[in-house]
């Protein structure tokens, strides 16, 4: 297949499987004529599993983390399942701050009258937190 056939069939675009190649994430594939990148089936599994690594918050250095994992039949499955107990809790952490962020502007929207004067607690707030 080539890069545009891998991208519509993994969801993954084509600067993005690129950028995977370069980084080391997936191989780099044989070049057919020279030119045009020849993915193979291997390279559909791992970056499906690349991207639902991602969509699942996962790092560009934990999903490193996670296709050695994957590839290596002999892991301990508590391996795995710590690095995804370890990236809930991030994101229970990135859910509770934007679950603050939130309430914040709720607070300080409620405290503007939003007429035509100048005077803005939304404003006020934010440069409030500037200092």
């Amino acid at each position: 297949m080539n890069i545009g056939q891998v991208a519509q069939a993994t969801g993954v675009s084509q600067r993005m499987v690129r950028h995977y190649e370069k980084i080391g994430l997936i191989p780099a594939p044989p070049r057919r004529n020279g030119t045009f990148r020849d993915y193979a089936p291997d390279d559909l599994h791992r970056l499906r599993f690349i991207a639902n690594a991602r969509d699942l918050g996962f790092p560009i250095e934990e999903i490193r983390e996670l296709l050695s994992l994957w590839a290596d039949r002999n892991r301990s499955s508590a391996d795995v399942k710590s690095l995804a107990l370890a990236r809930a809790a991030e994101l229970h952490r990135k859910a509770e701050q934007l679950e603050q962020m939130r309430v914040t502007l709720l607070t300080l929207a409620e405290h503007c009258s939003g007429d035509a004067r100048p005077d803005c607690p939304i404003i006020n707030g934010i440069a409030r937190n500037q200092e």
